[in-house]
């Protein structure tokens, strides 16, 4: 954990001792969710976060203020990409390669980019939109 953030892992896992699944994407959050604080998002690299009770969002801040959320499922073949690292997001299942600033893919085998998830910021906090 990470200032409240979830960092790495995989789609599908169950929660220490909760005994409900996490999915990739808002899972049940709803418009509004407190994602994370905006501080937690290192500029130029991003943080896996979980996300109300059962969901898993890639966070990115890809230059400072400008904040943009993905489902983290590579589109390929359905494996949670990495946070960013040296300014590119990469699956670590086939090796595809996307861009932290739009999601879209850079280098296959995966046929298009990363889905996009509203979020704003609202005093320092990242919450959906």
């Amino acid at each position: 954990m990470l200032g409240g953030l979830a960092v790495g892992g995989l789609a599908g896992l169950v929660a220490c001792g909760t005994g409900t699944s996490r999915q990739d994407g808002v899972g049940d959050a709803r418009p509004g969710t407190r994602v994370a604080a905006v501080s937690d998002i290192p500029v130029g690299g991003g943080e896996l976060v979980d996300v109300g009770s059962n969901g898993y969002l890639l966070v990115c801040q890809p230059q400072r203020g400008d904040i943009r959320a993905y489902n983290p499922t590579c589109p390929h073949m359905g494996a949670t990409v990495a946070a960013p690292d040296n300014g590119v997001i990469v699956c670590p299942a086939h090796g595809s390669r996307f861009n932290p600033a739009t999601g879209a893919v850079e280098q296959g085998p995966a046929a298009k980019g990363l889905a996009q998830i509203p979020v704003t910021v609202n005093n320092g906090q990242i919450v959906l939109a």
